[in-house]
């Protein structure tokens, strides 16, 4: 009998390892460059708490069902159980910067780049009221993108806080009988995107909104543009209503000059975001890629969770950057390494194989990855192997190599050989080890 892979799982096989640790690795490079450490939080948490402020997330969460146990879930973020570990663990240092880089689930339709299985990769700064928190969590995951070569990059962004205030403006026009809640409002805006504005329409007219009041709404909602242009028209929109929003964007644009980002900020009043945990700014990140995936990155403000959950008052924000969708762009659209193997050491002929081991000791001690040959093949065979797994290196290892002690290193992509001492061969695998 065979077994398959889950729906909505797959199976990495080394090549593709290689790009996903070059991805993973270069954002945890980056995460620490920006004074972030690392926490690890279980898979699974009490249902309760992952249900606390899901919103529509909460009918996609992975039950665990046991005779025993109380009732558990596998966790569909990475944000919860931070602010649960915030919750039982009040004495830690604020503010606490903190990134995790770990596997969530969420039992969704699959499609590309989005899986029932997928990586997040979180930075959040809690314990920080002023913006410039928000500000270096959105800087921080514009570096990492940018490092990993996405060109032209647009951060979206909004405040619940502002949404709040268009919902107050609608309220004002419709007659006090007709009842809805804001989150059912923002659940309905956060989908304009997904099935467009006329699907969206029906939902807010299911949810009691009069049609006139809908089409009001919704032309607020649809301003978006150049930041200062955009809050202008929020504030003259707002008048006294949301002050502490639009006042909280402005710190915003002001912190992003000294980032060096404020260039790539676009206010865009549509911008809602699904989870209803998110208090404040909002924001997504989106890149200039030749299919459309939707954003890279997204995340916000959440100053209420960890007293949901039983803690001390604790303001919080963050981003988290998927791991799936940068990865299937970056296969599909940049130059990447295929393996983390540098060199494959070939033997001409097996007796010298013993000399061939005792170099690529010589090399993994030096901190070079590196491969011999353990199925006997013939030199031709060895370079192929090395060819077909994208080694970039190969280091040739004969009787006459091994008498001058000056061997064969040949590049794999430019096909050019040189003879080299073992310590300049070190060295050349060192220098492009670091590239």
């Amino acid at each position: 009998m065979k077994f398959k892979t889950p729906k909505g799982t797959r199976d990495f096989l080394p090549d593709e390892m290689a790009i996903r640790e070059y991805v993973l690795q270069t954002i945890k490079r980056i995460f620490e460059s920006y004074g972030f450490e690392c926490i690890e939080t279980p898979a699974f948490e009490d249902l309760e708490l992952l249900t606390a402020k899901s919103g529509d997330v909460a009918k996609q969460i992975f039950r665990i069902e046991t005779e025993k146990e109380r009732k558990l879930g596998l966790r569909f973020d990475l944000t919860v159980p931070l602010a649960r570990f915030l919750a039982n663990n009040p004495q830690i240092p604020k503010p606490f910067k903190r990134y995790a880089i770990a596997p969530v689930w969420r039992y969704e339709e699959p499609q590309a780049g989005r899986m029932r299985q997928f990586y997040q990769a979180d930075i959040d700064i809690c314990g920080s009221k002023g913006m410039e928190a928000d500000v270096e969590c959105i800087a921080c995951a514009v570096d990492c993108l940018e490092t990993l070569g996405f060109k032209s990059l647009k951060v979206r962004i909004n405040n619940r806080k502002v949404l709040e205030g268009f919902v107050e403006i609608i309220k004002k026009k419709i007659p006090a009988r007709i009842e809805f809640g804001s989150l059912e409002v923002f659940r309905a805006i956060d989908k304009i995107g997904k099935i467009g504005a006329d699907s969206v329409k029906k939902e807010l007219e299911k949810i009691g909104l009069p049609r006139k009041q809908i089409k009001d709404l919704l032309g607020m909602v649809s301003i978006k543009g150049r930041f200062e242009e955009v809050l202008e028209k929020g504030k003259e929109l707002l008048g006294n209503i949301a002050k502490e929003g639009i006042e909280e964007l402005e710190q915003i644009y002001e912190f992003s000059k000294f980032y060096g980002i404020s260039g790539l900020l676009v206010l865009d009043f549509s911008l809602a975001r699904g989870l209803d945990y998110y208090t404040g700014p909002i924001f997504e990140i989106e890149a200039e890629t030749k299919r459309k995936v939707g954003s890279l990155a997204g995340g916000g403000r959440y100053d209420s969770l960890v007293e949901l959950l039983g803690g001390r008052a604790t303001p919080a924000t963050g981003i988290s950057l998927g791991i799936e969708r940068i990865v299937e762009i970056m296969k599909e659209e940049m130059e990447l390494p295929k393996t983390k193997i540098k060199a494959f050491i070939a033997n001409v002929d097996e007796k010298v194989k013993p000399q061939a081991i005792k170099i690529a000791q010589r090399l993994r001690k030096d901190g070079i990855s590196c491969q011999t040959d353990v199925m006997n093949r013939s030199l031709t065979k060895q370079l192929e192997f090395a060819d077909g797994l994208g080694i970039p290196f190969v280091v040739i290892v004969g009787e006459k190599e091994l008498k001058s002690k000056k061997f064969k290193l040949k590049d794999m992509k430019k096909n050019v050989e040189k003879e080299l001492s073992l310590e300049q061969i070190i060295n050349i695998l060192k220098e492009s080890k670091q590239k």
